[in-house]
């Protein structure tokens, strides 16, 4: 999920773009216009949080205590930019509600 996270990063800091994500200084499907800054401030959000749920995996696979916090604390912070990078970004919802449901039920 952390590295999904990247694509977020790179298609808003215009260092790659895919065919069904191209560079665009919208939110929630085109409603919100945050210009060229606003996007670079989201891309910037979308890396951190990446990195987040990549520490998180190494913790967990280092069986380190406070993996799940970290986990959850990402997917909170992972959930509403999901959110406003719809449709684009549908699969992160269903992702962090799953890891957040998955840690709330004691899976570890």
């Amino acid at each position: 999920h952390g590295v999904a996270h990247g694509v977020g990063f790179v298609v808003t800091w215009r260092l790659t773009e895919f065919q069904d994500m191209p560079h665009d200084t919208t939110l929630l499907s085109g409603t919100v216009d945050v210009g060229e800054t606003g996007i670079r401030v989201v891309g910037v959000l979308w890396l951190l949080v990446g990195l987040a749920f990549l520490a998180a995996g190494v913790a967990a696979l280092l069986n380190v205590s406070w993996w799940p916090t970290l986990t959850v604390v990402a997917a909170i912070c992972s959930l509403p930019l999901s959110i406003v990078g719809w449709p684009e970004s549908r699969i992160g919802v269903v992702v962090n509600v799953l890891l957040l449901a998955l840690i709330a039920f004691g899976v570890r």
